[in-house]
C-alpha cells in the first residue's frame, strides 16, 4: 500500500475536506454511491458552459455533445473491454434498463422456460426477471447462497440449471457483504444448456477491473455514480444481438445500436461527467504504473484495497462483540470487495449509524435493497446490518479509526 499515491487520490475530492464537530469525516458509504473528483465536477460545469444541447444539430454545441457522447461511449468500451462503442448503452440507471431488457429478453422465451436469480443480489436484479417471469408464467428458480460464507456455491448451481434455463441473472459482487462470484465459471455452465447469462456489475465497478470477454456473460449493467462518476446507467451486450434485437422504441428512433436501446434524451451532462470519472482513472494510473490505461487503474485500486480489507478484518477479529456476515478470515480477501455487513452486539443497526454518524463516520444500515438476503440470514425484523465501505479514497488512519469506534459503540 506504500506505494499508493494516496495523498494525490485525496487531493482530487473535494468532499473529503468535509468536517463533524471539527472531527474530518470518513466517507464509508461508498457502496451506496461514490464521491466524485474534481474532475467530474468542472467536467458536468463545463458540459453547461460549453456544450448544452441535444444531438442532430448542425451547430457548434450539438457537435460538441455528440463529441463527448462517442468519447465516453469508447472509454467505457475500454473500461469493460467491450469489442464495439457501440456495445454501449446509456440510461437512466441499472434498475432502469434491467427492468427494460427483462420485458425484451422475456418476448423470446418458451413457455417451459425458466429463469434463475439469486438470494444474493440487490433487488434490482431480482424484481425485474420475476416480474416478467410472472406475465409469462414461467418458472423462477433461486440459486441460494451458503449462510457461513455469504457466498454462491456452482454446486448448488447445477442442481438448479437445465436446458429449460433460458438466463441466470447474477451479481458480481453482493452489494450488501462483499462476496464475489465467479461469473466464468458459471457461463461455462450457462453455455451448456444455452442459457444467457446477465451480470450486475454495479458493486464491483470501483473495486477492480471488468473484462466482459473473459466473464464470458451476454449481458451486464453498472452506474457510474458508484465508480466516482454521476447518476446514469450503463449496459453492455454484443453488438449483433443488440442490432437483430427488437427494442421498445419510438418510431423515428434509430434502427441501430445503440440508439435504437437509448430511449428519449439522455443526461449529456452525466455523460460528460462518466467521461471525466475514466479521466480520472487514467490519471491514477499514470501514477502507479506510467501508463493511462484502465486496466491498470483498476488493478492498482484492487491492491490497495486489498489491503485495507486484510487490516480491517485482522483487527475486527479481535472485538468479539462485532458479527462480520460472509467471507470473515483476513486470508481469503481476494474472494470479496472491502465492503463488509456488520452487527454490533447489543445495538440496533440504525442506532449504531446514528451514533457513528455523529462521530464523523458515514456508514449505512439496513437491507440496502439485498432483501431476499436479508431476510436468509433472519434480520429481517432486527434492522439488518451496518454496512462498512471503503474504496481506494480510503486511507489506513481511516480504517484504524472505524476500528476504534465499533469497540466504543
Amino acid at each position: 500500500m506504500e506505494s499508493f499515491p494516496i495523498t494525490w487520490v485525496r487531493e482530487q475530492f473535494p468532499a473529503l475536506r468535509l468536517s463533524v464537530d471539527r472531527v474530518p469525516a470518513i466517507f464509508l458509504d461508498g457502496p451506496g454511491g461514490t464521491q466524485v473528483p474534481e474532475f467530474v465536477i468542472r467536467a458536468v460545469s463545463d458540459y453547461y458552459r460549453t456544450s448544452n444541447s441535444n444531438l442532430g444539430g448542425r451547430f457548434l454545441t450539438s457537435q460538441n455533445t455528440m463529441d463527448i457522447v462517442e468519447r465516453a461511449r469508447a472509454a467505457l468500451a475500454e473500461f469493460l473491454n467491450a469489442k464495439h462503442t457501440e456495445e454501449i448503452v446509456f440510461g437512466q440507471n441499472m434498475t432502469s434498463l434491467t427492468f427494460c431488457l427483462s420485458r425484451v429478453l422475456a418476448k423470446s422465451w418458451a413457455p417451459t422456460a425458466e429463469v434463475i436469480v439469486t438470494s444474493l443480489d440487490h433487488d434490482a436484479n431480482i424484481s425485474p426477471w420475476r416480474l416478467a417471469a410472472a406475465e409469462k408464467n414461467i418458472t423462477v428458480k433461486t440459486w441460494q447462497f451458503r449462510k457461513e460464507t455469504c457466498s454462491l456455491d456452482l454446486e448448488d448451481l447445477r442442481m438448479l440449471i437445465s436446458n429449460r434455463t433460458a438466463l441466470i441473472a447474477v451479481t458480481l459482487a453482493s452489494n450488501a457483504v462483499g462476496s464475489l462470484v465467479d461469473i466464468q465459471s458459471l457461463g461455462k455452465l450457462a453455455k451448456q444448456v444455452g442459457a444467457k447469462v446477465f451480470v450486475d456489475a454495479v458493486h464491483f465497478a470501483p473495486h477492480g477491473k471488468i473484462d466482459v470477454q473473459t466473464l464470458g456473460c451476454d449481458f451486464l449493467a453498472c452506474s457510474a455514480y458508484k465508480f466516482f462518476g454521476p447518476h446514469i446507467g450503463v449496459f453492455w451486450a454484443h453488438q449483433e444481438w443488440l442490432t437483430q434485437t427488437q427494442n421498445f422504441k419510438v418510431r423515428p428512433a434509430s434502427d441501430q445500436p445503440p440508439g435504437k436501446w437509448e430511449t428519449g434524451t439522455q443526461s449529456f451532462e452525466s455523460i460528460a461527467g462518466t467521461l471525466a470519472a475514466l479521466d480520472y482513472l487514467r490519471n491514477l494510473a499514470n501514477r502507479t504504473s506510467a501508463t493511462t490505461s484502465l486496466d491498470a487503474a483498476m488493478d492498482s485500486v484492487r491492491r490497495y484495497e486489498l489491503g485495507l480489507s486484510e487490516r480491517f478484518l485482522a483487527s475486527l477479529a479481535r472485538n468479539r462483540r462485532v458479527k462480520v456476515y460472509g467471507i470473515s478470515d483476513p486470508k481469503q480477501v481476494a474472494r470479496r470487495t472491502p465492503t463488509f455487513a456488520l452487527r454490533v452486539e447489543g445495538v440496533h443497526p440504525d442506532v449504531a449509524a446514528e451514533k457513528l454518524g455523529k462521530r464523523g463516520i458515514f456508514v449505512w444500515s439496513g437491507h440496502f435493497y439485498a432483501v431476499d438476503l436479508i431476510e436468509r440470514l433472519g434480520l429481517s425484523d432486527q434492522g439488518g446490518v451496518i454496512r462498512v465501505g471503503f474504496v481506494h479514497y480510503n486511507t489506513v488512519e481511516e480504517v484504524d479509526r472505524i476500528l476504534e469506534a465499533l469497540k466504543e459503540l
